[in-house]
Protein backbone atom coordinates (compact mmCIF):
# COMPACT_ATOMS: atom_id res chain seq x y z
CA UNK A 1 0.00 0.00 0.00
CA UNK A 2 1.57 3.29 -0.59
CA UNK A 3 1.73 5.90 1.74
CA UNK A 4 -0.06 9.33 2.09
CA UNK A 5 1.65 12.11 2.99
CA UNK A 6 0.69 16.02 3.82
CA UNK A 7 2.08 18.27 2.41
CA UNK A 8 1.04 21.23 2.94
CA UNK A 9 -2.07 22.81 5.16
CA UNK A 10 -3.67 26.33 5.47
CA UNK A 11 -6.60 28.30 6.78
CA UNK A 12 -8.43 31.18 6.56
CA UNK A 13 -9.07 33.15 9.82
CA UNK A 14 -12.24 32.45 11.72
CA UNK A 15 -14.91 35.51 11.27
CA UNK A 16 -17.58 35.76 13.76
CA UNK A 17 -20.84 33.65 12.06
CA UNK A 18 -23.24 36.70 11.92
CA UNK A 19 -24.01 40.16 9.98
CA UNK A 20 -21.44 41.64 11.90
CA UNK A 21 -18.93 39.54 11.24
CA UNK A 22 -15.81 40.21 9.04
CA UNK A 23 -16.44 37.65 6.77
CA UNK A 24 -20.42 38.57 6.51
CA UNK A 25 -20.10 39.13 2.80
CA UNK A 26 -17.71 37.08 1.61
CA UNK A 27 -19.71 33.59 0.04
CA UNK A 28 -19.23 30.01 0.58
CA UNK A 29 -18.13 29.67 -3.10
CA UNK A 30 -15.57 32.95 -2.60
CA UNK A 31 -13.65 31.63 0.92
CA UNK A 32 -13.19 28.11 -0.89
CA UNK A 33 -11.85 29.73 -4.11
CA UNK A 34 -9.33 32.23 -2.29
CA UNK A 35 -8.09 28.79 0.13
CA UNK A 36 -7.53 26.78 -2.70
CA UNK A 37 -6.06 29.18 -5.08
CA UNK A 38 -3.95 30.05 -1.66
CA UNK A 39 -2.97 26.02 -1.57
CA UNK A 40 -1.79 26.26 -4.74
CA UNK A 41 0.22 29.21 -5.14
CA UNK A 42 2.22 28.41 -2.16
CA UNK A 43 2.74 25.19 -3.46
CA UNK A 44 3.17 25.79 -7.22
CA UNK A 45 0.39 23.25 -8.69
CA UNK A 46 0.08 24.13 -12.18
CA UNK A 47 -2.50 22.28 -14.55
CA UNK A 48 -3.88 18.35 -13.75
CA UNK A 49 -1.95 18.78 -10.36
CA UNK A 50 -4.23 16.71 -8.46
CA UNK A 51 -7.04 13.53 -8.79
CA UNK A 52 -9.85 15.47 -6.88
CA UNK A 53 -10.79 18.21 -4.50
CA UNK A 54 -12.89 16.45 -1.38
CA UNK A 55 -14.63 19.41 0.25
CA UNK A 56 -16.37 19.23 3.20
CA UNK A 57 -19.54 21.58 4.02
CA UNK A 58 -22.60 20.40 6.83
CA UNK A 59 -25.45 22.32 5.36
CA UNK A 60 -25.50 22.18 1.81
CA UNK A 61 -28.61 24.45 0.72
CA UNK A 62 -28.88 27.71 -1.20
CA UNK A 63 -24.64 28.68 -1.54
CA UNK A 64 -23.23 25.87 -0.28
CA UNK A 65 -25.41 23.32 -2.05
CA UNK A 66 -25.14 21.89 -6.18
CA UNK A 67 -21.86 20.63 -5.04
CA UNK A 68 -20.00 23.07 -3.71
CA UNK A 69 -16.48 21.45 -4.32
CA UNK A 70 -17.22 21.73 -8.59
CA UNK A 71 -18.11 25.10 -8.12
CA UNK A 72 -14.83 26.24 -6.25
CA UNK A 73 -12.89 24.82 -8.39
CA UNK A 74 -14.53 26.44 -11.31
CA UNK A 75 -14.29 29.50 -9.25
CA UNK A 76 -10.33 29.39 -8.62
CA UNK A 77 -7.24 29.48 -10.52
CA UNK A 78 -7.16 25.73 -10.77
CA UNK A 79 -7.95 23.54 -13.77
CA UNK A 80 -10.97 23.01 -15.05
CA UNK A 81 -10.08 19.10 -15.39
CA UNK A 82 -9.53 18.38 -11.56
CA UNK A 83 -13.48 17.66 -10.06
CA UNK A 84 -14.86 18.08 -6.89
CA UNK A 85 -16.73 16.19 -4.23
CA UNK A 86 -18.61 17.52 -1.70
CA UNK A 87 -19.21 15.72 1.88
CA UNK A 88 -20.92 15.79 4.60
CA UNK A 89 -20.01 13.83 7.80
CA UNK A 90 -21.27 16.89 9.72
CA UNK A 91 -18.97 18.42 12.40
CA UNK A 92 -16.16 16.39 11.10
CA UNK A 93 -16.62 16.85 7.23
CA UNK A 94 -13.85 18.35 7.18
CA UNK A 95 -11.44 15.21 8.58
CA UNK A 96 -13.42 13.18 6.49
CA UNK A 97 -12.32 14.63 3.47
CA UNK A 98 -8.76 14.53 4.30
CA UNK A 99 -9.32 10.77 5.58
CA UNK A 100 -11.21 10.01 1.93
CA UNK A 101 -8.19 11.66 0.05
CA UNK A 102 -5.56 9.91 2.18
CA UNK A 103 -7.21 6.62 1.98
CA UNK A 104 -7.31 6.90 -2.07
CA UNK A 105 -3.96 7.95 -2.15
CA UNK A 106 -2.81 4.98 -0.20
CA UNK A 107 -5.37 2.31 -2.82
CA UNK A 108 -3.75 4.00 -6.16
CA UNK A 109 -6.56 5.75 -6.84
CA UNK A 110 -5.09 9.02 -7.42
CA UNK A 111 -1.41 10.21 -6.65
CA UNK A 112 -2.66 13.57 -4.92
CA UNK A 113 -5.79 15.45 -3.66
CA UNK A 114 -7.25 18.69 -2.16
CA UNK A 115 -8.90 18.11 1.09
CA UNK A 116 -10.81 20.51 3.09
CA UNK A 117 -13.97 22.17 3.39
CA UNK A 118 -16.06 25.19 4.63
CA UNK A 119 -18.75 26.76 6.48
CA UNK A 120 -20.18 30.05 6.56
CA UNK A 121 -22.11 29.85 9.65
CA UNK A 122 -23.51 33.18 9.20
CA UNK A 123 -24.82 33.03 5.83
CA UNK A 124 -25.85 29.48 5.85
CA UNK A 125 -27.42 28.79 9.19
CA UNK A 126 -27.07 25.74 11.23
CA UNK A 127 -29.52 23.30 10.48
CA UNK A 128 -31.17 25.18 8.20
CA UNK A 129 -31.29 22.11 5.95
CA UNK A 130 -33.58 19.84 8.17
CA UNK A 131 -32.20 16.89 9.17
CA UNK A 132 -34.42 13.98 9.64
CA UNK A 133 -33.19 12.45 12.98
CA UNK A 134 -34.83 16.45 14.74
CA UNK A 135 -37.80 16.47 11.94
CA UNK A 136 -39.20 13.14 11.05
CA UNK A 137 -40.73 11.81 14.67
CA UNK A 138 -40.77 8.21 13.46
CA UNK A 139 -36.78 8.53 13.66
CA UNK A 140 -36.43 11.06 16.44
CA UNK A 141 -38.68 8.85 19.15
CA UNK A 142 -36.41 5.68 18.19
CA UNK A 143 -33.45 7.54 18.67
CA UNK A 144 -34.52 9.55 21.55
CA UNK A 145 -33.43 12.32 19.98
CA UNK A 146 -32.42 15.76 21.66
CA UNK A 147 -30.58 18.53 20.56
CA UNK A 148 -26.33 18.40 21.03
CA UNK A 149 -26.59 21.28 24.05
CA UNK A 150 -28.92 18.79 25.76
CA UNK A 151 -26.25 15.85 24.74
CA UNK A 152 -23.66 17.73 26.35
CA UNK A 153 -25.25 18.31 29.42
CA UNK A 154 -25.53 14.89 29.66
CA UNK A 155 -22.30 14.04 28.98
CA UNK A 156 -21.16 15.98 32.13
CA UNK A 157 -23.93 15.19 34.68
CA UNK A 158 -22.82 11.13 33.22
CA UNK A 159 -19.00 11.72 34.07
CA UNK A 160 -19.14 14.74 36.77
CA UNK A 161 -18.35 17.57 35.29
CA UNK A 162 -19.27 20.78 37.16
CA UNK A 163 -20.26 23.97 35.94
CA UNK A 164 -16.78 25.08 37.27
CA UNK A 165 -14.86 22.26 35.64
CA UNK A 166 -16.44 23.54 32.15
CA UNK A 167 -15.81 27.29 32.89
CA UNK A 168 -11.89 26.49 33.82
CA UNK A 169 -11.52 24.92 30.55
CA UNK A 170 -12.83 27.68 28.75
CA UNK A 171 -10.54 30.19 30.25
CA UNK A 172 -8.05 27.96 29.54
CA UNK A 173 -9.37 27.33 26.36
CA UNK A 174 -9.25 31.18 25.61
CA UNK A 175 -5.47 31.95 27.31
CA UNK A 176 -3.88 29.41 25.07
CA UNK A 177 -5.53 30.78 22.04
CA UNK A 178 -4.23 34.28 22.83
CA UNK A 179 -1.21 33.25 23.73
CA UNK A 180 -0.49 31.35 20.59
CA UNK A 181 -1.20 33.71 18.21
CA UNK A 182 0.70 36.43 19.99
CA UNK A 183 3.87 34.01 19.63
CA UNK A 184 2.91 33.07 15.87
CA UNK A 185 2.02 29.75 16.47
CA UNK A 186 -0.28 30.12 13.78
CA UNK A 187 1.39 32.11 11.60
CA UNK A 188 2.89 29.50 8.98
CA UNK A 189 -0.92 28.33 7.79
CA UNK A 190 -3.11 31.57 8.46
CA UNK A 191 -4.16 33.10 5.50
CA UNK A 192 -5.73 36.50 5.11
CA UNK A 193 -9.06 37.35 3.17
CA UNK A 194 -8.44 40.07 1.25
CA UNK A 195 -11.11 41.83 -1.11
CA UNK A 196 -11.46 41.88 -4.66
CA UNK A 197 -8.51 45.08 -4.68
CA UNK A 198 -6.55 43.36 -2.52
CA UNK A 199 -7.07 44.78 1.08
CA UNK A 200 -7.41 42.27 3.57
CA UNK A 201 -11.00 41.49 5.42
CA UNK A 202 -9.49 39.28 7.87
CA UNK A 203 -6.20 38.48 8.72
CA UNK A 204 -6.89 37.17 12.49
CA UNK A 205 -9.39 35.01 14.43
CA UNK A 206 -12.49 37.62 15.23
CA UNK A 207 -13.97 35.39 17.95
CA UNK A 208 -11.84 35.01 20.37
CA UNK A 209 -12.39 36.89 23.73
CA UNK A 210 -9.05 36.79 25.94
CA UNK A 211 -10.12 38.71 28.78
CA UNK A 212 -12.58 35.55 29.40
CA UNK A 213 -12.53 34.77 33.30
CA UNK A 214 -14.32 32.74 35.61
CA UNK A 215 -16.39 35.51 36.87
CA UNK A 216 -17.36 36.30 33.20
CA UNK A 217 -18.38 32.96 32.53
CA UNK A 218 -20.40 32.34 35.96
CA UNK A 219 -22.87 35.23 35.19
CA UNK A 220 -24.23 32.83 31.95
CA UNK A 221 -27.09 31.26 32.07
CA UNK A 222 -27.03 27.53 30.93
CA UNK A 223 -28.11 27.37 27.71
CA UNK A 224 -30.07 24.53 27.91
CA UNK A 225 -31.65 24.53 30.78
CA UNK A 226 -35.12 26.08 29.89
CA UNK A 227 -34.99 23.36 26.45
CA UNK A 228 -34.60 20.97 29.03
CA UNK A 229 -36.66 21.78 31.47
CA UNK A 230 -39.30 23.44 29.78
CA UNK A 231 -40.35 23.73 26.26
CA UNK A 232 -40.17 20.16 24.58
CA UNK A 233 -39.08 18.00 27.63
CA UNK A 234 -35.97 16.91 26.29
CA UNK A 235 -34.77 15.90 29.40
CA UNK A 236 -37.70 13.71 30.44
CA UNK A 237 -36.48 11.80 27.24
CA UNK A 238 -33.43 11.41 28.16
CA UNK A 239 -33.73 10.17 30.91
CA UNK A 240 -36.41 7.73 29.91
CA UNK A 241 -33.08 6.25 27.66
CA UNK A 242 -30.62 7.10 30.86
CA UNK A 243 -32.83 6.22 34.04
CA UNK A 244 -29.91 6.08 36.55
CA UNK A 245 -29.33 9.49 35.92
CA UNK A 246 -32.00 11.74 38.80
CA UNK A 247 -31.64 14.81 36.95
CA UNK A 248 -29.63 16.46 33.64
CA UNK A 249 -27.34 19.06 35.22
CA UNK A 250 -27.21 21.60 32.93
CA UNK A 251 -23.47 23.29 33.03
CA UNK A 252 -23.36 24.32 29.17
CA UNK A 253 -23.22 27.73 27.93
CA UNK A 254 -21.92 30.13 25.19
CA UNK A 255 -18.70 30.82 27.12
CA UNK A 256 -17.90 27.41 27.39
CA UNK A 257 -19.04 25.91 24.08
CA UNK A 258 -17.97 26.79 20.62
CA UNK A 259 -18.10 29.32 18.69
CA UNK A 260 -20.02 29.87 15.20
CA UNK A 261 -18.10 31.66 12.98
CA UNK A 262 -17.07 31.25 9.21
CA UNK A 263 -13.82 29.81 7.73
CA UNK A 264 -12.42 27.59 5.50
CA UNK A 265 -9.25 25.25 5.24
CA UNK A 266 -7.58 23.01 2.73
CA UNK A 267 -4.40 20.30 2.66
CA UNK A 268 -2.54 19.09 0.18
CA UNK A 269 -1.95 15.03 0.53
CA UNK A 270 -0.19 12.87 -1.79
CA UNK A 271 2.48 10.06 -2.62
CA UNK A 272 5.84 10.35 -1.68
CA UNK A 273 6.52 9.90 -5.52
CA UNK A 274 3.99 12.81 -6.78
CA UNK A 275 5.88 15.01 -3.97
CA UNK A 276 9.24 14.27 -5.77
CA UNK A 277 7.72 14.78 -9.12
CA UNK A 278 6.67 18.52 -8.03
CA UNK A 279 9.58 19.80 -6.08
CA UNK A 280 7.57 19.48 -2.60
CA UNK A 281 8.77 17.70 0.43
CA UNK A 282 6.21 15.70 2.47
CA UNK A 283 5.45 17.08 6.31
CA UNK A 284 4.03 14.22 7.52
CA UNK A 285 2.47 10.73 6.75
CA UNK A 286 -1.02 10.07 7.63
CA UNK A 287 -0.76 6.81 9.53
CA UNK A 288 -4.27 6.07 10.14
CA UNK A 289 -7.60 6.97 10.27
CA UNK A 290 -10.85 6.17 11.82
CA UNK A 291 -14.53 6.09 11.74
CA UNK A 292 -16.90 5.11 14.07
CA UNK A 293 -20.87 5.09 15.10
CA UNK A 294 -22.23 6.04 18.80
CA UNK A 295 -24.99 5.97 21.10
CA UNK A 296 -27.17 8.84 18.98
CA UNK A 297 -28.69 10.56 22.25
CA UNK A 298 -25.75 11.06 24.31
CA UNK A 299 -24.76 11.52 20.81
CA UNK A 300 -21.06 13.61 21.73
CA UNK A 301 -19.04 10.79 22.89
CA UNK A 302 -17.65 9.50 19.69
CA UNK A 303 -13.88 10.47 19.96
CA UNK A 304 -13.71 8.08 22.94
CA UNK A 305 -14.30 4.66 20.96
CA UNK A 306 -13.10 6.05 17.92
CA UNK A 307 -9.68 6.78 19.75
CA UNK A 308 -10.28 2.98 21.01
CA UNK A 309 -10.43 1.86 17.66
CA UNK A 310 -7.90 3.56 15.61
CA UNK A 311 -5.24 3.04 18.14
CA UNK A 312 -6.07 -0.78 18.17
CA UNK A 313 -6.48 -0.63 14.14
CA UNK A 314 -2.88 0.76 14.06
CA UNK A 315 -0.77 -1.59 16.66
CA UNK A 316 -0.69 1.61 18.88
CA UNK A 317 -1.18 2.46 22.62
CA UNK A 318 -2.45 6.36 24.09
CA UNK A 319 1.40 6.59 25.54
CA UNK A 320 2.40 6.67 21.42
CA UNK A 321 0.85 9.78 20.95
CA UNK A 322 2.71 12.97 22.02
CA UNK A 323 -0.02 15.40 20.79
CA UNK A 324 -4.05 15.68 20.43
CA UNK A 325 -6.55 18.11 19.34
CA UNK A 326 -9.71 17.27 20.14
CA UNK A 327 -12.55 19.22 19.01
CA UNK A 328 -13.83 21.74 21.88
CA UNK A 329 -17.78 21.75 20.58
CA UNK A 330 -18.65 21.34 24.34
CA UNK A 331 -16.15 21.07 27.18
CA UNK A 332 -17.77 17.93 28.61
CA UNK A 333 -16.55 16.36 25.60
CA UNK A 334 -12.73 17.64 25.67
CA UNK A 335 -13.24 16.91 29.61
CA UNK A 336 -14.37 13.79 29.00
CA UNK A 337 -11.56 12.40 26.68
CA UNK A 338 -9.16 13.60 29.46
CA UNK A 339 -10.86 11.29 31.78
CA UNK A 340 -11.29 8.55 30.05
CA UNK A 341 -7.28 8.14 28.57
CA UNK A 342 -5.38 10.04 31.96
CA UNK A 343 -4.65 12.34 29.25
CA UNK A 344 -2.56 15.38 30.06
CA UNK A 345 -4.16 18.45 29.78
CA UNK A 346 -0.15 20.19 28.48
CA UNK A 347 -0.51 17.32 25.95
CA UNK A 348 -3.93 18.46 23.92
CA UNK A 349 -5.34 21.65 22.74
CA UNK A 350 -2.16 23.34 23.75
CA UNK A 351 -3.36 26.38 20.80
CA UNK A 352 -6.38 26.74 22.57
CA UNK A 353 -9.72 25.34 20.42
CA UNK A 354 -12.77 26.18 19.27
CA UNK A 355 -14.23 27.63 22.23
CA UNK A 356 -11.76 30.32 21.70
CA UNK A 357 -11.46 30.73 18.18
CA UNK A 358 -14.87 28.99 16.74
CA UNK A 359 -16.20 25.89 14.82
CA UNK A 360 -16.78 25.98 11.16
CA UNK A 361 -18.59 23.13 11.09
CA UNK A 362 -17.31 21.41 7.32
CA UNK A 363 -13.63 23.29 7.58
CA UNK A 364 -13.09 22.53 11.20
CA UNK A 365 -11.66 19.02 11.12
CA UNK A 366 -9.24 19.49 8.05
CA UNK A 367 -8.40 22.92 10.48
CA UNK A 368 -7.16 20.87 13.73
CA UNK A 369 -5.35 18.68 12.11
CA UNK A 370 -3.30 21.48 10.28
CA UNK A 371 -2.96 22.86 13.77
CA UNK A 372 -1.55 19.44 14.98
CA UNK A 373 0.79 19.17 12.44
CA UNK A 374 2.00 22.84 13.11
CA UNK A 375 2.82 22.13 16.31
CA UNK A 376 4.39 19.04 16.20
CA UNK A 377 6.55 20.73 14.10
CA UNK A 378 7.18 23.30 16.02
CA UNK A 379 7.48 21.59 19.56
CA UNK A 380 9.62 18.94 17.69
CA UNK A 381 7.33 16.10 18.35
CA UNK A 382 6.74 13.15 16.21
CA UNK A 383 3.12 11.65 16.28
CA UNK A 384 -0.34 13.78 16.69
CA UNK A 385 -4.14 12.40 17.00
CA UNK A 386 -6.47 14.72 16.20
CA UNK A 387 -10.77 13.93 16.87
CA UNK A 388 -14.27 15.01 16.84
CA UNK A 389 -17.13 14.06 17.84
CA UNK A 390 -20.10 14.50 15.55
CA UNK A 391 -23.51 15.08 15.59
CA UNK A 392 -26.24 11.73 15.40
CA UNK A 393 -23.94 9.80 17.30
CA UNK A 394 -20.26 8.92 15.50
CA UNK A 395 -16.47 9.94 15.76
CA UNK A 396 -13.82 10.55 13.72
CA UNK A 397 -9.84 9.87 14.06
CA UNK A 398 -6.92 11.01 11.89
CA UNK A 399 -3.07 10.24 13.36
CA UNK A 400 0.01 11.98 11.83
CA UNK A 401 3.45 11.31 11.80
CA UNK A 402 6.15 13.61 11.27
CA UNK A 403 8.58 13.10 8.54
Amino acid sequence: MTDAYIFDAIRTPRGKGRKDGALHEVTSLRLSALTLDALAERNNLEGHAVEDVIWGNVTQVGEQGGCLARSAVLASELDERIPGLSVNRFCASGMEAVNLAANQVRAGAGQAYIAGGVEMMGRVPMGSDGAAIAVDPSLAMKTYFVPQGISADIIATEYGFSRDDADAFAVESQRRAAAAWEAGHFAKSVIPVRDRNGVAILERDEYMRPGTDMQALGALKPSFKEMGEVMPGFDQLALMKYPHLERIEHIHHAGNSSGIVDGAAAVLIGSKEWGEAHGLKPRARIRATAKIGTDPTIMLTGPVPVTEKILKDSGMAISDIDLFEVNEAFASVVLRFMQAFDVDHGKLNVNGGSIAMGHPLGATGAIIIGTLLDELERSDKQVGLATLCIASGMGAATIIERV
